[in-house]
Formats: structure tokens, sequence, C-alpha cells
């Protein structure tokens, strides 16, 4: 039978995997609202912004579980961030991570809960939800990027990139949550 503290060092590994895949998103996501930004497709940029705050929320959150079982934050990110990306390529790339992080993280969930952590497993579940908001986001800008290609693009050129006083993030802005 395996010990109360080794389920706990279990759990907190699987809080530290999701964590450097929430920082890797985090500055992915902000390096594309800057180029989007830039290339002045303002609301595209304002949305990759809320998204990125999300991604932020979730980072804090796990965290926060980890520090209450007694471990220590990982810092690391999951993967290193792809800069320069093309906008027709962005939001398919996005939503191929998310669905990857759905993917993981169900599993991470399963390794908490096999350990007997329903808590965590329940703040997997709450974050899978939101991951699910993204990636329904990213392959719909896809989808209409794909079918309408630069007439898409010429409509949102020019749209405000400014989030104002909203910095709850896309779920939370959007009501998906």
């Amino acid at each position: 039978m395996i010990s109360r503290e080794e389920r706990k060092v279990n759990v907190i590994a699987a809080l530290n995997k999701a964590r450097s895949m929430e920082l890797h998103a985090i500055h992915q996501y902000m390096n594309q609202h800057y180029n989007l930004d830039d290339k002045d497709y303002g609301e595209l940029a304002m949305n990759m912004k809320l998204i990125a705050i999300d991604e932020m929320r979730h980072c804090e959150m796990f965290a926060e579980r980890i520090k209450e079982l007694g471990g220590e934050p990982t810092s690391d990110l999951a993967a290193a961030v792809v800069k320069g990306q093309d906008v027709k390529t962005i939001f398919s790339s996005d939503a191929e991570a998310e669905d990857e992080t759905i993917y993981v993280y169900n599993n991470l969930r399963k390794e908490c809960a096999d350990n007997g952590d329903i808590l965590t497993a329940k703040l997997f579940d709450t974050i899978i939800e939101e991951e699910q908001a993204h990636m329904n986001y990213f392959d719909n800008v896809s989808g209409h990027i794909e079918t309408l290609g630069d007439t898409y693009l010429s409509k949102i050129a020019g749209t405000s990139a400014s989030t104002g006083g909203a910095s709850k993030g896309f779920v939370l802005n959007n009501g998906a949550n």
C-alpha cells in the first residue's frame, strides 16, 4: 500500500506538471497577443490577452493547491514559446495545444483521484471546463480564417485591443463558467 506522503508527492507532481503547462500557455498567448495587436488585429489580440489572464488564474490555483499540500510550485515552462507565428496559423495551433492540455489534465485528474485527492481532482474539473471554452474559441476563429481567409481578417483589422478594466479573463468575461 502506498503511503499518504507518497500519494501527496504524486499529486504535487501532477499539479506541477499542469502548472508548467499553464506557465507556457501564459507566455505563448501573451506573445501572440503582442503580435496580433502589433498587426492591428485588436479584437483577436484582446481575446488572446483575456485567455492568457485565464491561464494566469489557473496557474495561481495550481500553485495555491501545491502550497496547501506542502510542495513548491514550479516556475519552469513546459515548452519553449513559438515566436513569429503567422496570424493564419495561431488559432489552429492554439486549438491543438488546448486539446492536448485537456487530454493531459484528464489524465492528471485521474492520477489525483487514484491517489485519494478528490479536491485536486475537482480543481482539474473546473480548469478543464475553462480550457474547453478556450479550445472552442480557437477552433471557431480558426474555422473562420480557414473558410473566409482575408475577408474575415480584414473585418477584424483595426478593431480595439483594449481590455479596459476587464481583468477577469476570457471565460469569466464571456460567462462561459
